[in-house]
């Protein structure tokens, strides 16, 4: 996030001037900044708009890449698409991953079971 860095700093804006562009707080717009948390499509229009630039100039090619796959992945079922997109920011090793889809899958068992049940106990 270079860029978006750089350009703040010529314009004298300090993050806290940012962060309430975006409606965040100082804490979370640093993170941004550094790349540690996604900046989401709105947000780089606010902070765009703000820098008076196109979202080009600010936005890295790394983050350009993200957010195509992320574009990719959109059609992507919710579990397979929130896990890619949390393991890729939290860095969880993949076993806990298979862990948890199988304990997902589990209680999903468990519940069309007790659907069953409940229209059983109806009738």
């Amino acid at each position: 996030m270079e860029k978006l860095k750089k350009l703040r700093k010529q314009r004298g804006y300090t993050q806290e001037y940012m962060s309430k562009i975006l409606s965040v707080d100082v804490s979370n717009y640093s993170r941004k900044e550094n790349g540690e948390t996604k900046i989401f499509a709105d947000e780089w229009e606010k902070l765009a708009k703000a820098l008076d630039v196109s979202v080009e100039d600010i936005k890295e090619e790394r983050e350009a890449q993200n957010n195509q796959n992320s574009t990719l992945n959109d059609s992507a079922s919710f579990n397979d698409n929130a896990s890619i997109n949390y393991n890729q920011y939290c860095n969880i090793p993949e076993y806990l991953l298979e862990n948890q889809k199988e304990y997902i899958s589990l209680l999903k068992e468990q519940i069309e079971m007790l659907k069953a049940e409940v229209e059983k106990l109806k009738k």
